[in-house]
């Protein structure tokens, strides 16, 4: 190992974060406050022959310089020293190869033991000790990539917010058992970028695939020693660098090819982003980067104490985006992607915490003010997830103008009322509209509420109508871990079953969750799978499930997944060609009337009858009449599990029933002749004027 320089060092720029190529070498620089001096190391293509080089310059707390002759490819990591005093908040161990915060590619993985942490893990003051053993021979290596190779454009599909159907998918999940796509592409993003299944998400008619997170990330020690993995990925360590656990034969190019072909299909790609946290933990966690470069800007730690972590995320530390350069890191990472991956969005995992100030969270704080006014960032697609487990941090519609929101009050709302509660009448209408009651303030809009049923997080669509509790024994925490709460019923057996009554009803209420979803105001947003029944098995905590439990079975499936997958498309066709299924704006002259069985207006005593929960929805609109959309729609809906006689209102000539969830075969069924409408158990229908 040479501990001398054997390359010049030229000052080189410090604006430029990162390990950039130049006309003639590379320009390395590293923001640390706090640091007193920065090793730059360089290592052979095997990773092990290390190279030290002291960085000469430090400007305005970035230290920097510039290696001629260097070129891309070239792996590398830092050694930083300063003070190792974990009692002031400083965590500084030359002895810890560190990876850049601003890496493109990362290569390798985390082997875990004592050498990845910086204190001795059996030593009983444990953090407060040091630990002298190098971590270079057990970390992942950075690689220098010239961003050029990959940022050839292609056309975004812009598609508008009103037109905007999320599709939540996973990299892996979609492609492993796919029996279209090569061996070696499956579980890649060359895999997800297959005609197959590219097609296949055309073919359903949904705008934008959203992808759970792609940032590096590791698998964590507990889940490794179970046999498990972190199969979710919010666990980010590389904020600029893809997961190369994703890579195909054409490595970090995959991804970029990936986009484009969606692009090329139309469809947008989102992000699932997590800024909020990183990999290392809390104060007993390992060293891998930030906590080694500049401990004390990069965390929050607690006032007065700041040996220890201000753990608003739950996951032992919280970045700390109150600090500049910090916010400056979220915000390059951001245009990064954008401008050289060209991803069209991103939803904020969570979000909350990117608000939050020293005094708490700020719709006003530095990170929303940064995004808002960026030219770049400002017009992407940008979805919070508004909750974290800090002093304040439900946020549901607390984001500022430009944001949308994961709204889990819709999801809560719409479990409730198809479960046939009492008293969800006036918060069933509240969501179904686009819960204005949150969002119509400051020129939001509709499309403010990002409206799901189901996520990655919790039970299937499927799960959801045939458990009513987890099961989560194969995720090793003795059925531990998972929300409690789901608001799922199984119609009376527990899991899959042979029972053909149980099987109606629960296939009927799949097809009311879908309805409901894609014909209410907002965006919607569709777990991947739930459109042909999806199982999880009653898992609904599958963050550690990279096998079977989360992967999606092509093969085999029955008819009722095929008939669901159709009735599904049927669905977004609709919504996507009549603008009264996708309101745009809360003043757009779209007469609203809520209707009893009686056919007359609900009234306050209506609302206020816990009971009384069937309910009629029509929406009407003069501005909206051409060749061929509709200017009047009739929604009937039926939580309960008796038959309810509907008095239709008059219309014109009478009316038709598009569609039933009781029964998907049904298409324009004519009801000219009909004054009542017989709606079925636990059913949704959908009327318009003949």
């Amino acid at each position: 190992m040479a501990h001398e320089p054997v390359h010049d060092v030229d000052p080189g720029d410090f604006t430029m974060l990162g390990a950039t190529p130049t006309e003639g070498g590379v320009n390395f620089a590293l923001f640390s406050a706090h640091a007193e001096r920065v090793e730059l190391c360089l290592f052979d293509a095997d990773g092990r022959k290390e190279t030290r080089i002291l960085l000469p310059e430090y400007t305005h707390e970035i230290w920097h310089g510039h290696i001629p002759g260097l070129k891309p490819g070239v792996l590398y990591g830092y050694r930083v020293h300063g003070p190792y005093e974990p009692e002031n908040g400083h965590r500084f161990n030359p002895n810890k190869l560190l990876l850049d915060p601003y890496a493109r590619e990362i290569v390798g993985e985390v082997n875990w033991g004592q050498t990845t942490f910086a204190y001795d893990l059996e030593s009983e003051e444990k953090d407060l000790s040091f630990n002298d053993t190098d971590s270079a021979p057990d970390m992942p290596k950075c690689r220098v990539v010239d961003a050029a190779d990959f940022s050839e454009k292609d056309t975004r599909p812009g598609t508008p917010w009103s037109r905007t159907i999320f599709y939540e998918a996973h990299v892996n999940g979609m492609t492993r058992l796919h029996p279209a796509i090569p061996e070696e592409l499956r579980g890649t993003f060359e895999g997800l970028a297959e005609r197959e299944i590219v097609q296949y998400v055309k073919s359903l008619g949904v705008s934008s695939i959203e992808l759970l997170p792609v940032h590096y990330f590791p698998d964590d020690p507990h889940l490794l020693d179970k046999g498990l993995r972190n199969y979710w990925g919010y666990n980010t360590i590389g904020f600029f660098a893809p997961a190369s656990r994703y890579y195909g034969p054409r490595g970090l190019a995959g991804f970029r090819d990936m986009v484009r072909s969606f692009h090329d299909a139309g469809i947008e790609v989102i992000l699932d982003v997590v800024y909020n946290h990183t990999a290392e933990g809390n104060e007993l966690g390992p060293t891998l980067s930030f906590k080694g470069i500049d401990n004390f800007s990069y965390y929050r730690t607690m006032p007065g104490e700041p040996r220890y972590y201000i753990n608003d995320t739950g996951t032992g530390n919280t970045v700390n985006t109150s600090h500049p350069r910090v916010l400056q890191m979220i915000t390059d990472s951001l245009r990064y992607w954008a401008e050289v991956m060209n991803v069209d969005g991103f939803r904020f995992d969570l979000g909350t915490i990117l608000g939050r100030e020293p005094e708490g969270f700020d719709q006003r704080g530095g990170f929303f003010d940064a995004v808002g006014q960026d030219p770049v960032l400002s017009r992407l697609k940008l979805i919070g997830e508004p909750w974290d487990i800090g002093p304040g941090g439900y946020q549901v519609g607390g984001f500022p103008p430009g944001w949308s929101e994961w709204n889990d009050k819709y999801r809560d709302t719409m479990r409730d009322y198809w479960k046939d509660e009492d008293g969800m009448a006036r918060d069933f209408a509240a969501r179904i509209l686009g819960s204005g009651d949150i969002y119509d303030f400051r020129g939001r809009r509709p499309w403010a509420s990002v409206n799901f049923v189901t996520a990655h997080d919790g039970f299937t669509l499927n799960d959801l109508v045939s458990y009513n509790d987890k099961h989560n024994e194969a995720n090793g925490e003795d059925n531990q871990d998972g929300h409690d709460h789901n608001r799922s019923f199984n119609y009376g057996a527990e899991g899959p079953t042979d029972d053909a009554g149980i099987n109606m009803v629960r296939e009927r209420q799949k097809r009311n969750f879908l309805a409901t979803l894609l014909f209410s105001h907002g965006v919607p947003m569709l777990l991947a799978g739930d459109e042909f029944g999806r199982s999880q098995m009653g898992n609904n905590n599958g963050y550690c499930q990279d096998s079977e439990v989360s992967w999606f079975h092509w093969q085999g499936l029955p008819d009722s997944a095929t008939e669901l997958r159709e009735f599904t498309g049927r669905l977004i066709a609709l919504r996507q060609s009549q603008p009264l299924l996708r309101r745009e704006s809360w003043r757009n002259g779209i007469a609203i009337t809520w209707l009893n069985p009686t056919g007359g207006e609900q009234t306050d005593e209506h609302w206020d009858d816990e009971g009384s929960t069937t309910l009629g929805l029509r929406l009407s609109c003069d501005e909206l009449v051409d060749e061929e959309g509709w200017n009047d729609v009739l929604f009937l809906f039926n939580p309960h599990d008796g038959q309810v006689i509907f008095h239709l209102p008059p219309v014109g000539t009478g009316w038709v029933l598009e569609l039933t969830t009781s029964n998907p075969a049904v298409e324009a069924a004519d009801l000219s002749q009909a004054e009542d409408y017989p709606l079925e158990p636990r059913s949704l229908a959908l009327l318009r004027p003949k």
